[in-house]
């Protein structure tokens, strides 16, 4: 079942790991190996709810959206979008900086050290904005509950996250942003960074946006299909299943889609704090998203979700630290492994909580049942 689910994952991180070894050293495999865990982890949550949409579609849907999904989610987002990315910010074509990078590294690399300011402030924003909403929301199981509790409180004023974020931007701009990569011959870069950090947030609201317009639509589409099966059975007839199965499912796949795009679009972003190689970059989120897609199909054939329930506040408590880290990298340098290991570290952390609660539910349990077993020997 294991290998089944994850062979394919396992043969793309093999040859993966081999060709940054064989091409770029040992550096660019390392780098590589923790970009590959940071998607991974980054993207866990999203694969519990891919998995808990995913079993509700037909068989049809499911392959399209493990086939063509996986296409666009590997080849679209994690191996063209980065591409777009230093293009745009480099104000240059997308094949120029794709031969560029191959043909004069050190052009490529003052290209990307010119248009860094840019991309930390976009990319920062926008995970700044992912990491507030997550902290803010009230919800049933607090991890580091001296801070979570008293923030989703302060989560009840409405436009909250947004207003701390542009604080964050403003501060950023007065300061990291002011002489800020010198040498590159820009004494100030205040005016690109509360664009690009303006960018980022406007962008982060267009995608939540149509992730919840798509939620909505599934909900909508969901609720009508119960109707007309509960009219159908009382009328007698059996429910058209396959129109209606089609019809959820392909807002589903919408939906779907577009919820792994900004889980995808905040691991390209947040690569960019660990490596400004976009190969590099191509291949560490490319292996990640095969293995979040391999976890998908094994979290819906096992029928059930995990139970670690703090890895998803590691994963965002790991994009909040990113976020800070790349609005810092405006005029500070930090190495790229120290910036992986925070990530992994953060995990990490949230996997052996998890564990912990675990073990002392288990504990309760049998503590309980012990308790039960000798209040009904005492009676009798």
């Amino acid at each position: 079942m294991l290998l089944k689910t994850f062979g394919w994952s396992f043969g793309v991180t093999a040859v993966g790991l081999a060709a940054a070894a064989f091409f770029w050293g040992w550096e660019a495999f390392a780098l590589v190996a923790i970009l590959s865990v940071l998607e991974i982890s980054l993207s866990f949550d999203n694969a519990v709810v891919n998995a808990g949409v995913l079993k509700k579609m037909n068989a049809f849907w499911q392959r399209i959206f493990l086939t063509i999904g996986i296409l666009i989610a590997v080849f679209g987002m994690r191996l063209i979008f980065p591409v777009i990315i230093v293009a745009i910010s480099a104000k240059v074509g997308p094949i120029e900086a794709v031969q560029v990078a191959l043909d004069n590294p050190d052009r490529y690399e003052q290209l990307v050290t010119d248009a860094h300011p840019a991309i930390a402030a976009f990319g920062g924003m926008f995970l700044l904005m992912i990491f507030l909403d997550f902290i803010f929301e009230e919800r049933d199981e607090k991890w580091v509950g001296w801070l979570e509790r008293p923030l989703s409180k302060l989560g009840r004023i409405d436009g909250l996250s947004v207003c701390i974020a542009l604080i964050g931007l403003l501060v950023t701009a007065m300061t990291l942003a002011t002489a800020a990569h010198q040498h590159a011959g820009h004494a100030d870069k205040s005016g690109t960074v509360l664009l690009s950090g303006i960018a980022g947030l406007i962008t982060y609201l267009i995608v939540g946006g149509l992730s919840g317009h798509f939620e909505d639509k599934l909900e909508e589409e969901e609720e009508r299909e119960q109707e007309e099966e509960e009219a159908a059975k009382k009328s007698g007839k059996q429910p058209t299943a396959v129109g209606l199965a089609g019809k959820a499912a392909f807002f589903m796949f919408l939906y779907l889609e577009v919820l792994d795009a900004s889980f995808s679009f905040d691991g390209v972003i947040g690569a960019f704090a660990v490596t400004n190689q976009i190969f590099w970059m191509a291949l560490g989120l490319g292996i990640g998203a095969m293995y979040v897609r391999s976890l998908t199909v094994y979290l819906v054939r096992q029928g059930t979700l995990d139970d670690y329930v703090y890895l998803e506040h590691g994963a965002h408590y790991a994009i909040g630290a990113l976020a800070v880290i790349l609005l810092v990298t405006i005029k500070y340098e930090i190495h790229e492994v120290i910036t992986g290991l925070v990530g992994v570290a953060l995990i990490a952390l949230s996997f052996w909580s998890s564990l912990r609660r675990n073990r002392a539910l288990e504990a309760e349990g049998e503590d309980g049942g012990e308790s039960e077993q000798s209040e009904v020997t005492a009676r009798v």
